[in-house]
């Protein structure tokens, strides 16, 4: 579900022009959140897309001047693409977003649903855009979404719903990669940190826990996401989703959330279990990540019925995002099964199927492009450790340094593979001098390895309550360029920066 954020396109995006919606005013018109609207948006989020079009013309017949109705449908667009991922489809419905703020715009500009309706739309269009590589139009489209929302909090200070917005936008504005943040400082006006937006979903959170407040669910999900990716705390992410009214069993982007935050801490067997359980049948869109998801995590556990789920995602998922991976997993589970046909076979299709947009597609594809077949020992302990399953994974790997001294590239991957078990098992200082070898030996390597090492060094020091080392290793990390997965690890290191001031 992530995409590269370090491309200077995307940032020169933010500097066009920013033109609020205006419309000659509706009388007619109004903004209500009445039963029949949140019924529509309910059977929207839980992926029911058929019952959500009905609901939705039963409130176009019942409240016509109702403008909820153009907002909910915008979000049925903005899910529909996003779980299809469907190209001529987005293409298609890209063309209902300026009919449905012109025809927003034609409503009361007294309502506090006035702007934010236009900046939810336009904030839900920019993601769907970057996804197809339309930054520049995807940044603009962000630019406009902020200074809505900043003049609906000027106008309206008591409206939640800003705070659920503005915080998300906030905490993403505050991680932007050093090297673009001139462009951020070129706009004027658009600026913020990760507390900052953490304070604000936290508000949000607060006042649903005593009103009823329909985007509650979102702003548990952001906030979660948000605490695990860039502020390093999985339980708490964890512990927020299971505390809320998030329903996995009847929702199947909940269980896809609850299962992506599980796999992230160290608990595998319940995203299995949550995604063999996520609800499916006609009354539900086709959800087909979800089979990638469950797939990656049976071979995470080495289960030999792995390639099940990536089969049916490869074989059913009719869009390009996120192929390359399934192919590439599915590879894995044919090597590690001691079917090296099987290994070659589906890397051939990561080099023909997909497209390479995001950074594990880009990473699957490099791999296939070198023709290097992985070491199928180091192969295993990275899917364990992935997992969660440190035992198992560290037992494949110590005492083995010597039968990787001959290869560089191994060598060095030993030591880092050994030094996230070790970490990962409370031997510190057995990690701390593993990272730091591969830290050395590996700073100016196209591979990820040392990167991630000064990544890690600086989360364990600063559990360790150590400012100045741990600020010193998120410094290095940042200051390393591998080819794979740099924007990730710069946001995060970047975060842990910002964390110690």
């Amino acid at each position: 579900m992530t995409r590269s954020i370090d491309r200077l396109l995307m940032m020169i995006g933010l500097l066009l022009p920013c033109n609020m919606a205006r419309a000659t005013p509706d009388d007619a018109s109004y903004f209500a959140f009445s039963t029949v609207t949140k019924e529509a948006y309910q059977k929207t989020v839980s992926l029911r897309f058929g019952e959500a079009r009905s609901t939705l013309d039963l409130l176009k017949r019942q409240e016509p001047g109702n403008l909820m109705a153009p907002f909910v449908e915008n979000y049925l667009d903005f899910l529909t693409i996003f779980i299809n991922d469907d190209k001529s489809e987005y293409q298609r419905l890209a063309k209902n977003m300026e009919k449905r703020l012109e025809k927003i715009a034609r409503g009361p500009s007294n309502s506090p649903w006035y702007l934010y309706t236009q900046a939810e739309i336009r904030l839900q269009w920019a993601l769907t855009r970057s996804r197809y590589n339309d930054f520049l139009t995807s940044m603009s489209d962000i630019k406009q979404a902020y200074a809505l929302l900043e003049e609906n909090q000027r106008r309206f200070p008591d409206f939640i719903a800003n705070k659920k917005s503005l915080g998300i936008m906030h905490a993403m504005i505050g991680n932007v990669p050093e090297e673009y943040r001139w462009a951020v400082k070129a706009l004027g006006g658009m600026s913020g940190t990760m507390e900052q937006g953490l304070r604000e979903l936290e508000e949000a959170l607060a006042y649903a826990q005593k009103n009823d407040f329909i985007f509650e669910d979102e702003a548990v999900v952001a906030y979660a996401l948000l605490q695990l990716y860039l502020n390093n705390r999985g339980d708490l992410a964890w512990n927020t989703l299971k505390s809320s009214d998030l329903s996995p069993k009847h929702n199947p982007m909940a269980a896809y959330v609850f299962a992506m935050v599980a796999m992230r801490t160290d608990r595998n067997d319940e995203a299995i279990r949550l995604l063999e359980e996520c609800p499916a049948g006609t009354s539900y869109a086709p959800f087909q990540y979800r089979y990638y998801l469950l797939g990656l995590a049976k071979l995470r556990r080495l289960d030999g019925d792995a390639n099940k789920a990536l089969e049916h995602f490869v074989n059913h998922f009719k869009g390009e995002n996120g192929l390359k991976e399934g192919y590439q997993k599915l590879a894995w589970y044919h090597f590690v099964n001691g079917n090296d046909n099987g290994y070659r076979t589906y890397m051939g299709y990561v080099k023909i199927k997909g497209a390479s947009n995001g950074e594990g597609d880009q990473a699957a594809l490099r791999e296939a492009n070198s023709g290097e077949t992985p070491d199928k020992r180091l192969l295993q302990a990275r899917l364990l450790f992935d997992g969660g399953y440190y035992t198992r994974a560290y037992d494949l790997l110590k005492n083995r340094a010597a039968d990787y001294a001959a290869d560089r590239k191994k060598k060095l991957e030993y030591t880092y593979r050994l030094g996230r078990i070790t970490h990962k098992m409370g031997k510190t200082q057995e990690a701390v001098k593993l990272y730091t070898q591969t830290v050395d030996g590996g700073a100016g390597d196209p591979w990820y390895f040392a990167c991630n090492a000064a990544l890690q060094l600086g989360l364990l020091y600063e559990e360790q309550k150590d400012a100045t080392k741990a600020r010193n290793a998120y410094q290095r990390c940042l200051s390393i360029k591998p080819e794979e997965y740099a924007s990730g690890m710069h946001a995060q290191a970047k975060a842990g920066l910002n964390r110690l001031k």
